[in-house]
Order: C-alpha cells, then sequence, then structure tokens
C-alpha cells in the first residue's frame, strides 16, 4: 500500500477559475502593464509605416532580408500588431477583474451600517466616563445626527461612525480607471487623425486623398469620415515686433457641413477648435508657398502654382522642393523661402522675421532623372539630385526670373499655409469624465477622515464614551472633547 496521497486534477472549471485568478490579480496587472511598456519601446526606435512610409522603404531597400524579418514580427507596424493588441487586450481584461470586485467591496463599505458598540470601551481610543443622569444618550444621539454621523442604536448605547465619503472616493477611483479604459478603448477602435496642409484660398475635403498622412482606429474606415468641406479664406498672424514670438494666430474659413448644405463662416485659433460632433479640427502649424511658374525652353508653362514648404525656425525661414516631372529634360530645385530676408558672413541668408516683409527665394537648379517612376516614396521636401546635373543658384525677389539653358522659373509671389489636424475621438468624453471622477474619487479618499464614536450609559448611572479613528486620522480626540463637554453641560 503506497503512502503517497493522490492530487485530483483539475478539471476544466477549475482550471478556468485558477486562469482567472491569475489574470485578475494585481501582480498580473502590473507585469502586463510594464510589459506594455517594453512593447512600446520598438515602436519608438523603429520606423513606423503609419508615420514613416519613406523610412521604413529605405529599411527595405538598404536591407531587404532584415527588412522581411522585421515586418514578420510586424516591427513597422508595433501597435497595430497582434502580439501588441494581445498584451493590451489582456491588459485591460486584468484591470477590469481586479478592479470590479474592489468596486464592490468599496460599495459595500460605503453602505454599511455602523458595527456594534464594544463591550469593553476602556480598550478603545480617547476612552471618557463619569456619573451622569438619564439624558446623555439622548442629547448625544441630537448632537451626533447634527454632525452627519450614521447612528445605530442598541439597547440604550449608540455607534455612530462618520467619513463614508472615503469609502465613496475610492469606489469612485475604482470606476473611473474603468471609465477611462472604456474612453481610450472606444478611440483606438473608433477614432481617426489625420493633417492636411491647405494654401489660403484653397479647399478641403474630408476624403482620404486630401490628407497628407491619415491613420484609422481599428473599426473605422473611409465611410466614417464626417462628409464636410472647409475653405480657408483668410489666416491672420501677429507678432510681437521686438522678440518675433507669436502672440496670436486666427483663421477664417467657410465650413460646410455635407454636400449641398449651408455655407458658415467660423474662426478657429490655436486653443479653439472647430468641433463637428466629435470630431475636431485643430489649427496646428502654418508656413508659406511660394507661387513659381515654371516654363521649358520653348516657353511652354510646365508648372505653375504654390509649393508649400517647411518653416525650419521661428522667423519661418523655410525649405522645400520645386519637381518639375513634365519637362524635357525634368526640373528639379533644392530651394529656399526667407519672409524677411537678411544676409551676414557667418549665417549666410536667413530670416529675421516671421513676416513676409522682403521675401526672396533661393534656389540650386538640377535637371535629370528625378526618380519619380521607380515607385519608390519620395519626399515632397526633397529632391532626389543623386542622377542629376548641376544648372546653377540664383536668389530671387519677387517678380524676378531665372533663366537657364533648359527653360526658366519665375518667382510670381506667395501664399500663406496652415496645417489643419483633424481629430475624431468619440472615447474623450468617457476618457474625460473618468479623469474628472478620478479626481474626485482621490480628494474624497485621502481627505476624509473615517472614524467611529461610541456612547453607552451603564446600569450604575456611568456614562462612557470612546472613539476609533482609522488610519491613525487626527481630529478625533478633539471631537470627543467637545461632545463629552456638550453632554455634561446639557445633563447639569
Amino acid at each position: 500500500m503506497s503512502d503517497r496521497t493522490d492530487i485530483p486534477e483539475l478539471g476544466i472549471i477549475s482550471l478556468f477559475r485558477f486562469a482567472w485568478r491569475q489574470l485578475t490579480s494585481m501582480r498580473t496587472a502590473l507585469m502586463l502593464l510594464l510589459l506594455l511598456a517594453v512593447a512600446s519601446v520598438p515602436g519608438s526606435l523603429i520606423p513606423q509605416r503609419i508615420q514613416n512610409p519613406m523610412r521604413v522603404q529605405r529599411v527595405f531597400t538598404n536591407d531587404p532580408t532584415l527588412a522581411r524579418w522585421m515586418d514578420r514580427f510586424s516591427l513597422f507596424d508595433v501597435y497595430g500588431s497582434p502580439w501588441f493588441s494581445a498584451i493590451y487586450i489582456l491588459l485591460f481584461i486584468s484591470l477590469i477583474g481586479c478592479v470590479l470586485p474592489r468596486a464592490f467591496e468599496h460599495l459595500r463599505a460605503a453602505r454599511a451600517i455602523p458595527p456594534m458598540t464594544p463591550q469593553y470601551l476602556d480598550r478603545m481610543e480617547f476612552f471618557q466616563n463619569w456619573q451622569g443622569g438619564d439624558t446623555e444618550v439622548d442629547d448625544a444621539r441630537v448632537w451626533l445626527k447634527g454632525k452627519r454621523f450614521r447612528i445605530r442604536e442598541v439597547d440604550g448605547s449608540i455607534s455612530a461612525e462618520k467619513g463614508y465619503l472615503r469609502e465613496t472616493g475610492n469606489l469612485f477611483f475604482h470606476l473611473a480607471l474603468i471609465l477611462i479604459l472604456i474612453g481610450v478603448s472606444i478611440g483606438a477602435l473608433f477614432g481617426m487623425r489625420g493633417a492636411a496642409i491647405v494654401n489660403v484660398g484653397e479647399r478641403f475635403t474630408n476624403t482620404p486623398p486630401s490628407y497628407d498622412n491619415l491613420s484609422y482606429g481599428k473599426l473605422f474606415s473611409d465611410y466614417s469620415l464626417s462628409p464636410f468641406m472647409l475653405t480657408v479664406d483668410k489666416f491672420v498672424p501677429k507678432y510681437n515686433p521686438i522678440t518675433n514670438a507669436p502672440e496670436d494666430y486666427t483663421l477664417y474659413v467657410t465650413l460646410t457641413e455635407k454636400p449641398g448644405g449651408p455655407k458658415v463662416r467660423r474662426i478657429i485659433k490655436v486653443n479653439s477648435p472647430l468641433t463637428l460632433g466629435s470630431t475636431s479640427i485643430y489649427l496646428q502649424a502654418n508656413g508659406y508657398s511660394p507661387v513659381v511658374t515654371v516654363r521649358d525652353e520653348s516657353g511652354a508653362v510646365v508648372l505653375q502654382g504654390p509649393i508649400p514648404f517647411l518653416p525650419q525656425d521661428g522667423n519661418l525661414s523655410s525649405i522645400g522642393a520645386i519637381k518639375v516631372p513634365d519637362s524635357t529634360p525634368q526640373l528639379g530645385f533644392v530651394s529656399s523661402f526667407l519672409p524677411t530676408a537678411v544676409r551676414d558672413k557667418i549665417r549666410g541668408g536667413f530670416s529675421s522675421f516671421p513676416e513676409a516683409l522682403d521675401p526672396r527665394l533661393l534656389l540650386s537648379a538640377w535637371k535629370g532623372d528625378l526618380g519619380l517612376d521607380q515607385g519608390i516614396p519620395q519626399s515632397v521636401y526633397r529632391v532626389d539630385t543623386s542622377k542629376m546635373e548641376k544648372i546653377g543658384l540664383k536668389s530671387l525677389s519677387l517678380g524676378e526670373r531665372f533663366t537657364f539653358a533648359d527653360g526658366s522659373i519665375t518667382f510670381d509671389g506667395f501664399v500663406p499655409w496652415v496645417n489643419l489636424s483633424v481629430v475624431r475621438d468619440p472615447g474623450k468624453i468617457y476618457a474625460l469624465l473618468g479623469g474628472i471622477l478620478a479626481i474626485l474619487g482621490l480628494f474624497g479618499s485621502l481627505f476624509t477622515r473615517r472614524r467611529r464614536i461610541w456612547i453607552r450609559r451603564r446600569n450604575d448611572g456611568v456614562v462612557e464614551v470612546a472613539g476609533l479613528a482609522k488610519n491613525g486620522a487626527p481630529g478625533l480626540e478633539n471631537e470627543i472633547n467637545i461632545l463629552v463637554a456638550e453632554l455634561k453641560k446639557a445633563g447639569r
């Protein structure tokens, strides 16, 4: 006969319960939170397709084998990868399973009645007794109710408790965590974020081709985009003439919320976006688009219009690329735009003020193959001159023309552009409400003193009073002294 005790195997239900307890423990939640932070690191170090597809293409060009292996593990789309989503979902379930039971515990504690009066009050804190009369218990009841104590009266003794707001605050805080998680999840599933540079005088239509970059939530599609149209009428910047610092930006637009709908004029400022339901349109940045006309050697116009340039400093010194693929040979201009041009021996040409008081267009002209027919994405603000021949350099003022053997380019003027950031986040209201509830809950739990006071009249006429302060909260001794003084005064 064997002395070994046979341990029964876990059934399916028992195994599920064990796994659920492990997943919803606070230790597991903290480990998943740490794992999520570690899993986010590759998304910061490795270029992502949504944010920078050209850098991703450059990795495939430089090292195709390594890039293919990285792509298999979704390292170019970390935040949309199955393994990152799995960690996030497990963390969400763990926090829900961890927080909800604690919320129910705090709910029961907030609704509980005071405990029975202890038998030996002399063992409690701040015990006092004296020979009293017949009215101390009744007077204490009135006093305690006036101080908003919750009272339980049994056999001539009173058990009173105050500070239930502490448990209510804990309840709000735990429920707020769930609400924040729900808000973040709704935003990640049904939200979108995009940005587009729009010249003053042009129209922006809320369709995917109008965006310079656009990212969707997991359950968002092109059909979910709000069908609005926006015409940029006027942009008015205001700068400090001494410090050159911006003081105010005002954007005037004409809005059409749906095709065929009425046109409404609106104003957008940096901290005052245009809101359409759960979609907000922000004024994010601004700059200049030089207006140029490029002609080929026969004098035919091959390019005409504004070209957005990217600011490089606070004075809006900007760089850009003017590409002319329709000319023969193809032309490219590596360019800089200076709103208020100055020049010195050390820095060369630069802008001394962000307003266009003395604009100049600096050009480095090239001819050859722009590389646009190779199917490799290129930045619209850079010219690949590796297969091109340099023509010359030129600085143009307004109205000036640079003529060369293969054509000419004229600096006709400039228009301001604005960068519109369109954000749809239907979960932000839940996250905001959760944040407010969390702060209120923290205030309630941190600054509310939970304490108990007992009063009893013994058969020999001795009145006993004692108390208990949870978590060592101060102030209970002074409160008991005031109560005792009131009872002795009333009993005289």
